[in-house]
Formats: structure tokens, sequence, C-alpha cells
């Protein structure tokens, strides 16, 4: 019988679970080898998650990795963001410490978010247009965790995911996508069965499943053997059959429900076996002493932990009475003290929440009113970093609103500076739910400058109105990707407006700004309409920030969407506005908008003076935002006037000044200017380092189809036509809803290129009307010629004739297309001589005039395609020594660049004309006689003519290296082009001559 058997809740030996180990121990073995894992742990409440995170990561700690451990917090949801990362990583603080300080060098200011025993945060006010804060602190976690796991293993492990606020999933969402190349495991337990269709957690589930790295355990029950191991061991002898098969029914095989039914079973507890599972899982709080149960039912209501000095401020006993009855408590296995020994918790959640449960709604408010009103009389009882969120959920607890709002949007603030918007936005929302509520005194000692920093305040001494905080919320649900109510906010303070028609009219302008953006955002208008009232409300007002802020928003959507001249009075009224407001953010970024708006309508060097002046401020101004918009668009206006080596060094100067206090995306940018501008400059090799890096910075976006655009030009220029066709294809993908002309017009340009140089001549048509289409707005007419350039190329390298009706598009679009610069001029010329061409012109003089041109410009290898046709032109002319010298330079040129497929198309013509090619410079070239690798053709067409030159045809050329005979066509295409000839007979004959397979 059991009846004299001393038993003890937590089993002392570790059941089952043995495949779940194997596959956490798989997990450490990777992390061991430098490769980042995670590992999600699911199951019901009770299942055992945590008792084999904790067996785990005793085994973990027992091969030398550092372990930490985070819990989520219920309470998150109401602005306890990071709390597991947070705790998680003073974790590592407390077992690394000056390590970590080490990897966190630099970065302390925004680290703090996380951690704040590095120091304190950054400034209490933000740029309003610096919205990378939040991915720039995502990606400073990663780098501190890479640093961290370079030489040892580093385990996190966070509890209760299923209670996470939304900024640890993201956060932990891109861990899972980020971290490369270090010894980290993270893993993360969940409860099942609370994830319901609409619950937070299950779309990030969907979305972890996608990750290879990411491995996810589903704990399931025990079975009937396991759950007799169990008994044994809680018991201490094994029990009888029918004591084991009545556990194994009534707990189902839960681990945790098999604990309690053992203390029932045993008679530990006086009420026996319940009925109910809440009346189960507080059998044995029940049997606790009166003191040992008033204090469960206090922990129960403060959150998952609460601190032994919190307890005994609000508990009412004396301090031995509380001791005993936390003794009781902990002896009973209802509560445990915390891993740092100061404070308590309850073992299980399940426990703690039928506690919680079971209080009377009086009892509740009475709880958090005295956990409230401790800790405003002694903050030093909670850490500094919880204390705003812990005092917002109190007091609402307490249902107090006049005490509520206040501790509200003081955590909406902390929120705030951890750039933790979807918990500000929750708090916001909370506020506004007590507004009404709150008296009027208590509303009216609130002050803005406290609270508010969207909408800068006129006078920071009014109280804090309901338009500032609906003016919160509107940046806040932006910010946290909840736009539609974002626009529902603004809406609603317009017509609040509107209705009251007493409002400063800055403040109306200022909610009509905002419409714009969101209204855009949504897809639903452009937000001219929005902006213009806007406009018309601050016409005529004395100068203010929030005035120069509404003009510079204006002159902005001006830039995007409109002619730069129209904005160019509006952008410096702007930046009128904000120096004589004091103002300096808004000044810098509209004299930064004001210089491209300048370049846009032509003036291109008063524009670069204009960014120039700013850049000159901005190297010790030191903002990470302003600097890299600064850096960022001076580079690209350079590259657009065809100054490319200076845009090369700005982009440099711009990255080594930014470092890592940027994000990613930024960082990308500016590597993508660089390569783009090394690709202009013929320095093919060296672009590749740059695009490449940049491509590795950032995942599904429309800067990443930028990259691949240029990555598919690098691939083009340099001879590898399938890659080429690869990276379009992925650019296709990433731009499928974009409508930047700035992307679609080189990605057309790049597809008609392809297209010409595989004889699809119909799909470069096609390629080249979509790219007209698009239209040439200011600012773009940089990308629009080298389109028109391709496709009147192709148009003239068509063998069957050009079509007169596209040639007609060409010219038209040549008519509306500017000239602002002198690359651009020079690109206009090249048009005029391939539509020559195209048409069947012999005359060399326009090449020479797109030759004068381009040679003053920094464009090395247009220059060497002029020559090239310039050259072609004369020799038919019979002028052999012009046009061997401008071979020559061609060739040299094309060499130097690593641009194989010219090289190849000049040493074909040097061939067929008979004029010896001299030495490029770096003995790549031969004289007359051009090597196969000169040629430009990838290994696959180098197999591919050695079989046209010995007379096979494609189907036996498929046959014999294994490919389809429509493959091969193409290759052979390919070829014909690469070698400028026009028949197979012309190439094998050319291969035969030249002696290009000797052997």
């Amino acid at each position: 019988m059991l009846g004299s058997v001393q038993t003890q809740s937590l089993s002392p030996v570790f059941i089952g679970r043995d495949a779940e180990l194997k596959r956490l121990s798989a997990a450490l073995a990777a992390a061991d080898r430098g490769e980042p894992q995670a590992v999600l742990i699911g199951g019901e409440a009770g299942v055992g998650k945590t008792r084999l995170t904790e067996e785990f990561l005793t085994a973990a700690r027992g091969t030398g990795a550092v372990a930490a451990v985070g819990a989520c917090v219920e309470i998150g949801a109401d602005g306890l963001p990071f709390a597991p990362i947070s705790t998680a990583l003073r974790g590592l603080y407390g077992s690394l410490g000056p390590e970590l300080l080490g990897a966190a060098a630099g970065q302390e200011t925004e680290l703090a978010r996380l951690l704040p025993e590095l120091g304190e945060q950054g400034a209490t006010r933000r740029d309003p247009r610096d919205e990378n804060g939040r991915v720039r602190l995502f990606e400073l976690t990663v780098r501190l965790l890479e640093r961290l796991g370079a030489d040892r293993t580093i385990v996190l492990a966070v509890e209760d995911l299923h209670w996470a606020d939304r900024s640890t999933r993201e956060l932990l969402a891109y861990l899972f996508r980020s971290l490369q190349r270090a010894r980290v495991l993270i893993a993360a337990t969940y409860r099942a069965d609370d994830i319901h269709r609409r619950h937070p957690l299950r779309p990030f589930l969907a979305e972890t499943d996608r990750l290879r790295t990411v491995d996810r355990i589903e704990l399931s029950r025990f079975t009937r053997a396991e759950v007799r191991r169990q008994l044994a061991a809680i018991l201490g002898v094994e029990p009888e059959d029918a004591v084991a098969d009545q556990v194994f029914a009534r707990s189902d095989g839960n681990p945790f429900f098999v604990e309690e039914l053992a203390c029932s079973l045993n008679g530990a507890c006086p009420t026996g076996i319940s009925d109910s599972l809440r009346d189960l899982l507080l059998v044995r709080v029940e049997a606790l002493s009166e003191d040992a149960q008033r204090v469960a039912r206090i922990v129960a209501e403060g959150g998952n932990t609460v601190e032994y000095r919190l307890l005994d401020a609000i508990a009412g006993l004396g301090e031995d009475q509380l001791i005993d009855a936390l003794r009781t408590a902990v002896g009973a296995n209802i509560l445990v003290p915390t891993d740092s020994g100061d404070g308590y918790r309850f073992r299980h959640s399940l426990v703690r929440e039928a506690v919680g449960d079971d209080l009377l709604p009086g009892e509740r408010s009475r709880i958090n009113r005295r956990y409230a009103e401790a800790i405003e009389a002694d903050p030093g009882l909670v850490r500094a970093d919880e204390r705003a969120a812990r005092l917002a959920t109190y007091w609402y607890a307490a249902h107090d609103p006049a005490r509520a709002l206040p501790a509200v949007l003081r955590a909406s603030v902390e929120a705030r500076h951890r750039h933790a918007h979807a918990e500000q936005h929750r708090l916001l929302e909370r506020a506004l739910e007590l507004w009404e509520d709150a008296p009027e005194d208590v509303r009216s000692a609130l002050r803005p400058i406290d609270y508010a920093e969207a909408y800068p305040p006129c006078d920071p001494a009014t109280p804090l109105g309901f338009l500032d905080l609906l003016a919160e919320i509107t940046v806040a649900a932006r910010l946290s990707g909840e736009r539609e109510r974002a626009y529902t906010i603004a809406k609603r303070a317009t017509h609040l407006i509107e209705r009251t028609g007493t409002v400063d009219p800055l403040r109306a302008a200022w909610f009509w700004a905002q419409r714009s953006r969101l209204t855009e955002d949504l897809a639903r208008g452009d937000g001219w309409e929005e902006l213009s009232r806007a406009r018309e409300l601050v016409r005529g007002l004395p100068p203010s920030a929030a005035h120069a802020e509404v003009m510079a928003m204006i002159a902005g959507w001006i830039m995007v969407h409109k002619s730069g001249s129209e904005g160019i009075a509006i952008a410096g009224r702007a930046v009128e506005l904000a120096r004589s407001s004091g103002d300096r953010d808004t000044e810098l970024h509209a004299r930064v908008t004001l210089g491209l708006l300048r370049v846009d309508s032509g003036d291109i060097d008063g524009g670069i003076a204009d960014v120039e002046e700013v850049r000159a401020l901005v190297r010790d101004f030191r903002s990470p935002n302003m600097l890299a918009r600064t850096y960022g668009n001076l580079s690209s206006v350079l590259e657009g006037a065809g100054r490319s080596a200076e845009a090369v060094r700005t982009a440099r100067e711009g990255l080594a000044l930014l470092g890592e206090k940027v994000a990613n995306v930024t960082r990308a940018w500016l590597l993508t200017n660089e390569g783009e501008s090394l690709l202009s400059s013929g320095r093919y090799e060296a672009a590749l380092a740059p695009l490449d890096q940049a491509r590795r910075l950032v995942d599904r976006t429309f800067l990443r189809g930028g990259i691949e655009i240029w990555l598919g030009f690098q691939a083009l220029g340099t001879g590898d036509p399938e890659r080429a066709l690869r990276h379009h294809a992925d650019a296709a993908e990433l731009l499928r809803h974009d409508t930047q002309p700035q992307h679609l017009i080189p990605m057309r340009t790049l597809a008609a290129r392809l297209a010409a140089g595989q004889g699809r001549f119909d799909d470069a048509r096609q390629e080249l009307r979509s790219g007209i289409a698009v239209g040439f707005p200011a600012g773009t007419a940089r990308y629009g010629w080298p389109l028109l350039a391709a496709g009147a190329a192709a148009e003239a390298a068509n063998e069957h004739g050009a079509d007169r009706d596209v040639l007609r598009q060409i010219r038209d679009a040549a008519g509306r297309l500017p000239q602002p610069s002198g690359v651009t001029a020079a690109y206009a010329l090249l048009v005029e001589a391939e539509l020559a061409r195209a048409e069947g012109g012999v005359d060399a003089a326009p090449w020479a005039a797109a030759e004068a041109a381009f040679a003053a410009e920094e464009r090395p290898l247009e220059l060497a395609e002029v020559r090239l046709r310039r050259a072609e032109c004369l020799l038919a002319a019979g002028e052999r020594e012009p046009g061997a010298a401008l071979l020559a330079e061609a060739h040299g040129a094309a060499v130097r660049a690593g641009a194989r497929p010219l090289a190849a198309a000049v040493a074909g013509l040097a061939h067929r004309a008979r004029v010896p090619l001299p030495d490029a410079g770096d003995g790549t070239a031969m004289p007359g006689h051009p090597s196969v690798e000169s040629l430009g053709l990838t290994a696959r067409e180098r197999d591919v003519l050695r079989l046209v030159a010995d007379g096979r045809t494609n189907r036996q050329i498929a046959e014999e290296l294994f490919i389809s005979p429509k493959t091969a066509s193409v290759h052979v295409s390919n070829i014909l082009a690469k070698l400028d000839v026009s028949t197979r007979g012309e190439a094998a004959a050319l291969t035969h001559r030249l002696s290009l397979f000797p052997s």
C-alpha cells in the first residue's frame, strides 16, 4: 500500500525523452562546429518541456558550453519587451563579464537597450527619419553573439515562447536567419496546446519551419510504462498495477499531472483526488498553511517572478512569518527560488495560473495596488529596466485610471527607447482606453515633452493633449507594421480637428502629412491630395520645427514622384524653417533633398555641391542615419553625373565612417553603389566583391533585386551569360511588385542585352518596349539612355533586318529623354550611331562623335565598343591604319577590364581584317592570334566550339556532351555572337585558322 510511503512531487530520475535528447545533442554538436542552430520544443502544458531543457543545459555545460536562460513574461504584451533575451544576456554577462564587454565594445549605448548593465541607452529623442534603429539593434545582437561564439559554444534557452512579446519573436526570427559561422545554439519552449488558430506564435512557427537551421521537437505524453517509471521514482517503490493504471488513466500520460496525482494518491494532500483539473492543481496549495497560501496568491499575481524584498513589502507578514511561509511553499514544491537567489516563482506555471484564477476580483485589484504602491514608495525593489512596465501592469490591473494612465505612458516611452514599437503601440492603445476615465487634473499634469515625440510640441509647458496621444499612436502603429491602424488613427485625428476647428494648423498639417504617407503605403493613392492639404495649412505660418518637417516631407514626395524643379523652392523653404527653429536634423535632411532635386532638374554641379556641403557637416555630426543618407545619395548622384571614381571613394568613405552603426540594408545600399560605379569604370573583377557582400547582407527586398541586376551586368560583361540569366531571373522575382524606375529600367536593359546576345531579337524588342513603357521620370536619364542604346544595338545586330517601328520608338523616346550630364550626352550620340548602323549606314562620322564624347567620360568600355564600331567602318572604307589603332585601343581596354566578349569581338574583327593586335599590357593578348580564353567563351562553349570545328551537328554535340539539342543550339548561337561570325562554317574556319585547339 502507499499510505506509509514518503513522496516527493518532482521525479529525481529523468524519464524517457532519449530521442529528444539525442536531437538536442546533435544540434549542440553542429553548433560546436560553428554552424548556428535553433531548436523549438513544443508540447502541452505539463508535458516536460522545462525538465527536458534543464537536463539538456546541464549536459551542455558539461561539455564546456556557456548556457543562459530567459523566460517570457506573461505581461510581455503589456510592455515588457525583449524580457527573455535581456535575462539571457544578463546570464551571459554574469558568466563572461569582461569578454562580453569586449564583444560589445563601441556599441554599448545601443546594446544597453537589451542589457542595461552595459550603460546608458541612446538619446531619448530619435530622428523621426531614422526608422532603422530596431533593425540596427537586431544586427548588433547578432554580432555580439557571433563574437562570443567565436571561441566557445553559447547556448541560449528561452522558456514559454507562447507568452513572448512581438519584439522578442521578431528578434528571435532575425537571429535564426542571420547568425553566421558562430558556435551558438538557441533553444525555446512553447505550449503547443495554447497555439490556437489566431495565436501570434503560429506565423512565427510557420516561418521558422522553412529555415534549414531550425529543428522543431514536439513532446508527446508518457506511455503507460513511462508513467509507471515516473511513479516509482517519485514514490521510491514500484507502484501496484491498479495504482499505475489509475494514475495513467487520470493523467492521460501528462508528467506534471502524474506528479500531482502521486501526491493525492499518497494521502499527503487531505482533499484526495479531485474531479476537475483546476482542483487537481490547487489541491496541494490548499494543504499549505494560511500564511503560505497568502504568499502563493501574492506571487501568482506578481508575474513570473517576484523579488523577496517586494514580497516582504506587501505580504503584511513579519519577516519570520514570511520566511516560514516561503519555506513551507518551497518544501511543498509549489514555489522555487529563482536562479539569481533574490526572488521566488511557481515551479509550474499551470499552478500559478490556477491560483491566480482562484482570486476574487476585489482581491486581485488589491494585490496589484499593493505591488504598485510598494514600487512607487521604493523603486529599488525591482530592476530599473522592468519598473515602468510592471507599474503600468499593476496599476491597470488595480483598475485605477488616475494612476494607470501616467504609468502606461511612461512604459510606452521605455518601449520606444528600446525600439519595441509593437509593445509601445499596445501600451499607447491602453492609454487611449484610459484617457476619458482619468481625471482632468491627472491629464493636465502630463507634459508632451515627457511622453510625446512624434509631433514636436509648440509649447512644452502645455498639457499633453488627446491629439498628442493620437500622434504617438499613429507613428508607433506604422513602425510596428500596423499601417491600417495608423491610417485609422490619423484619419480620426483629422476628422476631430475639422469638427472642432480650433486646433493649431501645424498640428493638422502634420496629421495630413501622415495620412499622405500611409495612403501611399497602403496603395490607396499617391498621397498628393493629403500633402496638398498639409501644404495649404502651413502656408504663411511663422517658422517652427513642425512647419519645417511638413515642408521637408512635401519636398521629399516631389523628389520621388515629380520633377525636381517643382520641389526646389519647397525644399529651400524647409531648410530656412528648420534653421530658424533650430531643428538641425530636419535642416540637414532638407538640404540633402534640395541637392537631389537640383540634380534632377539638371543643375548637377549645383546639386552635388549642396550635398557635398552636408557631407562636410555630418562627418562630425555622426548621426548614423544622416551619414548614411548623405553618403548613399551623394555616391549615387556622382555616378549619375559620370564621376564614377569619385562615387566609389564616397561610398567607401561612408562605409568606413558608419562601420557597424547602421543596419545591414544601409551598408548593402552603399556597397551596391560602390559596385555599380566600379562596373561603370570598367573594373569588373573589383566590382564583384562589394556586390557579393551586399547580396549577403540583405534578403528578399527590392534592394536585393537591384543587386542581382548589377551582378547580372557583371556576369554578362565578363562572358558568363548563363550566370547573368540566373541573376536576371532572381531580380525579376524580387522586383515583381516594385514600381521604381531605377530598378525596372536597368532590369529591362539587362534582359534586352541577354536576349540579343542569344539571337532572341523579338524578346529583346519586348524588353525595350516594356522599359520605355515604365517611363523616364526626373533623375532616370542615367538608366534610360543605356536601355535605348541596347535596343538600337540589338536592331543593328539582327541579321534579319531592323524593325522600322522599333527604331521610331527609340527615336521618339530619345527625343523626350534629357541629357543632363556629359555621360548621358555621350549615350545620346551612341544611340544615334547605332540607329544609323541599324539602317545600314557605314559612315564613321557618327561613331567619331560618340568616341569624342566618351573619351571625355569615365566609361572605358563604352569607349572601347564605340572604337570597335568606328574601326569597322574605317576598315570597310580601306582606312587600315586608323582602324588598326582603334582596335588596339579597344582590345587593350577590354582585356584590362576582363570584358571577354568585347575582347573576342575586337580580336575577331582584327583577324578578319588581317590586323595584328599588340599586347594589351598584361600579356593576355597575342598579336593577331587571340587565345580561345581571350574570346570570352565559357568552358562549356569551348567544348561545343571544338565539336563544331569537327563538323558535328547539334544532336551529335548534345549526345557527346550529355545535354539537350536545344541547349546545344543555344550554346552555338552564343558562340557565333561572341566570334562575330554568321554561320557554323565560319566559326569552324576561324577556329582552324587561329589554331584554337592545336591538339
